[in-house]
């Protein structure tokens, strides 16, 4: 009797995986795996397996064909796929560009008309006839003293600008930011000086590659050293009483003592602010200042109060000496802050009008008119006409082709 023999179960053999389907659908049939015997050759003969392609050519087309829409849809979209060249135009510009150039090229012309209006409203308010009388009287000598101590006078407050180069480590040439001074300046005395020492620094600064904040910086330095020397100076021959004002004056002597002693308190507070808080910054409308140390403070005061004093000795000189300069240079001095209230460029009736008024009893009111229409013509006119054919010398320079503002700090 024969036993029934039991059978080993069996393992079932492992199933190759179900690969994916190719992105290219089912445009191609995947290739069945290499049987036991391929195996073998390959691993005796030590030949590396080629790669699996497990998509046939007509599929891979097909993959090829599937992502080409994709990239047409990106770039029809306005966005290119990675690696696009940028030939062609680049995008469009914003739209203050594209009217940039025009305005820039009216707002010139304009500023252009407006300085040439302000010249020809100066020049007829003044009469000529008689300034030419005038200086006709006077002695050839004179006159040229008194035309030499102006140009020092000028060439001196040329210098006002090489502080704030100093200061700010700009680098515009030296002989450039002493062109651009002078050229403010004079028609900063002729046309007032939002015109003259404000709006033609920028336009020069500007044309010389120099930003605007910079600019301001200098501008800023250059407006406290001009007025510190005016506040211990005026400060000084207010609290000395070396004036003494007309009965009809709303102020007195002592009022205007009281005042010499504010002025001086001023300048003081300045010197001691550099002294203490140098370097400190600080911001106003959107314009970043820097306190100067108390070594260009004290500098910034002495070219000051030379220049004031300058140009009294130019009126002193004019006079012929007849009156002391103490007195010269205090009237000049309230002269000149009268002329900054009134608003008047050149502050054409306001210098007389205070001179006649505290000298007219010293003497003759005809010398003293003739004396103030001399000053005006040596101290004003003159520098005004050679600054106007500098100028234009200085735009056709630029217009050449100005140097940008990282090459000019670079230089510094």
């Amino acid at each position: 009797m024969t036993r029934p023999t039991k059978r080993a179960a069996r393992t079932p053999k492992p199933q190759p995986p179900v690969r994916a389907a190719s992105p290219a659908g089912a445009a191609g049939r995947a290739a069945p795996p290499p049987d036991r015997a391929t195996r073998r050759r390959r691993a005796a003969s030590n030949a590396p397996a080629p790669a699996d392609t497990r998509t046939s050519k007509p599929a891979a087309a097909a993959a090829r064909a599937a992502a080409a829409p994709s990239a047409t849809a990106n770039t029809s979209a306005g966005r290119r796929p990675p690696g696009a060249g940028t030939s062609g135009k680049a995008g469009a510009r914003p739209g203050w560009r594209r009217w940039w150039p025009l305005a820039r090229r009216v707002l010139t012309v304009a500023f252009f008309a407006i300085v040439a209006w302000l010249i020809y409203q100066n020049a007829k308010e003044i009469d000529w006839r008689e300034v030419g009388g005038v200086l006709r009287d006077y002695p050839v000598s004179t006159l040229a003293l008194a035309a030499g101590v102006a140009a020092l006078s000028h060439a001196l407050y040329s210098t006002f600008d090489l502080l704030g180069r100093h200061w700010t480590g700009h680098g515009v040439p030296v002989r450039q930011v002493v062109r651009v001074t002078f050229v403010s300046y004079a028609f900063n005395l002729n046309l007032g000086s939002l015109v003259g020492g404000i709006a033609f620094r920028y336009r020069l600064y500007s044309r010389l590659g120099l930003d605007t904040d910079t600019t301001s910086r200098v501008l800023g330095l250059s407006l406290v050293t001009n007025w510190l020397g005016y506040l211990v100076l005026a400060g000084s021959v207010f609290a000395l009483r070396i004036i003494s004002p007309p009965d009809d004056w709303k102020i007195g002597a002592t009022a205007l003592q009281g005042l010499g002693f504010a002025l001086i308190a001023v300048a003081a507070a300045y010197l001691v602010l550099c002294g203490l808080k140098a370097r400190s910054e600080f911001t106003v409308r959107g314009h970043h200042f820097v306190v100067p140390s108390l070594r260009m403070a004290l500098l910034q005061l002495a070219l000051s109060m030379a220049n004031w004093a300058v140009i009294a000795a130019v009126i002193y000189v004019l006079l012929q000496f007849k009156l002391p300069y103490p007195l010269v240079l205090g009237v000049l001095l309230i002269a000149a802050v009268a002329g900054v209230v009134a608003h008047i460029p050149a502050g054409l009736g306001v210098l007389e009008a205070v001179f006649i008024a505290l000298l007219g009893h010293r003497m003759p009111q005809g010398e003293l008119l003739a004396a103030l229409l001399a000053y005006r013509a040596i101290y004003y006119l003159a520098p005004m006409l050679a600054a106007t054919a500098l100028y234009l010398s200085l735009e056709a320079r630029a217009r050449k082709g100005a140097p940008p503002a990282s090459a000019a700090r670079a230089r510094a």
